[in-house]
């Protein structure tokens, strides 16, 4: 059977996706996923992954596109060609999965399955309710397994990429903790000058610390660094980020896509996470990891993208020292 697994958010959402891909794919004879633009480049770093479509749909993202008969036609188009025999839609605990299998259903998609609030109508084959208080992971893994897609054995549904490439060269000899100081909403990042001196409080405890952003994150990525820092700021594609985070002692990361691929490179992570979202459903998965910020702000649980309280107080209220103690915890508890 073909199998078409539907992620339709950001980088991040779709490699918290990767644990029910695999359960489909021990199932499967091919597994597609269906994706928007930001969540392609981790939909290509999943293992289980046959084949990759990608649509930006109308109802998702920060700035979505128009209504486009002619798109739809087009993805339906692709869709039917692809002769799916089910379809699994994952979405996040406060979206509808219900525009996406109205479509899929058009496309002749037999039977679709996904966790949803709304009455489905004649829209979905399998209805699933997520549990309470269940991480976006395991929230994930309990609707394919309400499919009948339950993990291989020995899958204990940890996060995990397909192996990344040595980045020896690029980040040269001996230890080093990474500290990504972009995110995706302004909510949710650190203040510049707060991540700058926890490098530079980082580097006097004797760390090497590499700075990591993408090509549009490098003024960033360089005012953070400073004199004490190795600024990596758009040299990385996510292949070589995930080999850089799997060698790392320690990610230090607000909640973002590096964070969960740290987390399914099996490396600790600091996480300076806004409660904008709550973290048992968000948190770094799988991996050791320290929370910081107050979770218990104004601002939780708003989704707020821009942050709603003056001065983002829940995590500017964070200093460099207690990233510095956070990041000695984890290490000793690596290497006790």
């Amino acid at each position: 059977m073909k199998a078409l697994v539907v992620r339709l958010d950001s980088f991040g959402d779709v490699l918290l996706a990767g644990p029910a891909v695999r359960a489909v794919a021990a199932h499967s004879e091919h597994v597609t996923v269906l994706c928007g633009p930001r969540g392609a480049d981790a939909a290509h770093l999943l293992p289980g992954v046959d084949e990759v479509l990608v649509w930006e749909a109308p109802w998702e993202g920060f700035d979505p596109p128009d209504v486009s008969v002619d798109d739809v036609d087009a993805l339906l188009g692709r869709l039917r060609a692809g002769s799916f025999g089910a379809a699994l839609v994952l979405t996040s605990f406060h979206q509808s999965p219900l525009p996406t299998a109205l479509l899929l259903r058009l496309a002749g998609i037999g039977r679709i399955g996904a966790d949803s609030v709304d009455h489905p109508g004649r829209l979905l084959d399998v209805r699933h309710r997520r549990l309470p208080g269940r991480h976006e992971v395991e929230a994930a893994l309990d609707t394919a397994a309400a499919m009948g897609f339950r993990p291989p054995p020995g899958d204990e549904g940890r996060l995990r990429v397909l192996p990344p490439p040595d980045t020896g060269a690029l980040t040269g000899n001996g230890p080093y903790v990474v500290l990504h100081p972009g995110a995706s909403a302004p909510a949710r990042a650190w203040n510049p000058r707060r991540c700058a001196d926890a490098v530079a409080l980082l580097a006097d405890a004797g760390h090497r610390v590499v700075v990591t952003g993408g090509p549009h994150e490098r003024v960033l990525t360089r005012c953070v660094s400073g004199d004490a820092g190795v600024d990596f700021g758009g040299r990385t594609d996510p292949r070589t980020l995930a080999g850089v985070l799997r060698m790392a002692d320690v990610v230090i990361s607000a909640n973002t896509g590096p964070a969960h691929l740290a987390a399914a490179v099996g490396t600790p992570v600091v996480s300076l996470f806004a409660p904008v979202v709550p973290a048992e459903r968000w948190a770094p998965y799988g991996v050791p990891a320290i929370l910081l910020g107050d979770q218990s702000a104004p601002c939780a649980n708003t989704r707020a993208l821009t942050c709603p309280v003056p001065g983002h107080p829940c995590l500017d209220e964070v200093t460099g020292q207690d990233v510095v103690r956070a990041v000695h915890k984890l290490i000793q508890e690596r290497h006790t």
